[in-house]
Order: structure tokens, then sequence, then C-alpha cells
């Protein structure tokens, strides 16, 4: 490729990431609980970019992936499963559940997972729930086999469950982040939207003197 070629690239990359700078959902994470398959972890990063989260938060007790964002957005076989979405979404790898939640918890993230009932939480419908309630939201996903842990589950403010009405209530993990996040980020984007337009009405740009420039 050459230069002028790799130069072109960038600035329509660069125009496209302005351009959708403000449909962006602002502190909001997607936490992955312990994923078995690599290839689910590709698709759920392809969705959080695509759906305008705006990090994703990968607990990897097994040590599959780099501690290093750099490292993991030229890896190859992640590159493929996400359709390149590393190279433009922050990832970030925890050892453990414990030290994800307390870094999660030392920034103000309030935390929900995604589970079918469980007992003792506060338990809601996906189409039920507000979630603009929070400025800084974390929004888990449990292993494919095992689902979400006790312990995320224990520290989360609300657990978020898909409506179902046939004969299998399961999906897969990369079905079941897409859904999920395309209602929370809808409802984000239009509480940051409305936010932005009084913000604008409630403090315009001063008009222009006669003479001014």
């Amino acid at each position: 490729m050459t230069i002028e070629r790799k130069q072109t690239d960038k600035s329509r990359a660069r125009k496209r990431a302005d351009a959708i700078r403000d449909f962006r959902c602002k502190n909001l994470i997607v936490v992955i609980e312990d994923p078995e398959n690599p290839r689910n972890i590709g698709t759920v990063i392809r969705n959080v970019n695509a759906f305008g989260a705006e990090k994703v938060y990968v607990i990897d007790p097994r040590g599959v992936l780099s501690d290093d964002w750099n490292e993991l957005r030229t890896e190859p076989k992640l590159s493929k499963l996400s359709v390149s979405a590393v190279k433009w979404t922050f990832v970030k790898r925890f050892g453990s559940t414990e030290e994800c939640l307390a870094h999660l918890e030392k920034n103000h993230f309030v935390s929900i997972v995604t589970s079918p009932h469980r007992q003792g939480m506060s338990n809601i419908l996906l189409d039920e729930g507000d979630f603009t309630e929070h400025a800084k939201l974390a929004v888990w996903f449990g292993s494919e086999t095992r689902g979400i842990s006790d312990l995320a589950a224990q520290r989360s403010r609300q657990c978020v469950s898909i409506p179902m009405f046939g004969m299998i209530e399961s999906l897969n993990l990369g079905t079941s982040s897409g859904i999920v996040l395309y209602e929370i980020t809808k409802q984000r984007r239009q509480y940051q939207s409305r936010n932005r337009l009084r913000t604008s009405r409630e403090n315009p740009t001063p008009a222009l003197l006669v003479g001014e420039s």
C-alpha cells in the first residue's frame, strides 16, 4: 500500500470518527466475565463498537488476552473475529472478577448483570428498565455455560433479562449482547441528545454585534 493510500484511509477513518463522536455512549462499559470461546469475545467487541458503547472489560483468569491494548489491537485472530472492531474499541483485561469490580467501584460505576431471574436481586425485563438512571454504567455478561458469577451478581444493582417466548429460552453470548446493547445504547443516546439540546438552548452562542467578525 502506498503512503498516499495510507494517508487517504486515515483521513477517511478520522472523518468517520468525528462524524459519530456525538453518538457514542459515554461512560458505558461492557464486561465479559470469563468467556470460554475467543470467537464470542470478538463478537461482543463488534457489538460494542457497532452500538456505540465506550469500552470492553474482559475478565480473563486464564490469561488468553494481552494486558496491552495496543497488542490486542494488532492481534490477527481477535481482529478477524471482531471484523477489525478491536482496532477502534478500547479493551482492558482483568485477571479476576474481584479486580474488575474494585476498579469499577473505585471509578464510581454502577454494575448491572444480564441473567435470568436471580433470587434476592432486583430483577427487571430489558424492555422495562431505565438505563439512563446512572451516569456511569457497567453491563455484565456471564460465561457461556456458567452464566454470571455470584460475586458479580451480589455487587450489582440489578439483574436484567431478555423477554423470550419460545420453547428454547436461551441465546448465545453474541446474540444476547447485541439485543441488550441495542436497548441500553438507544436509551442513553436519546438521553445524551436531549441534554445536549437543553444545554445549547440554555447557553446559546452569543450573537455577533454589528461590525464584529
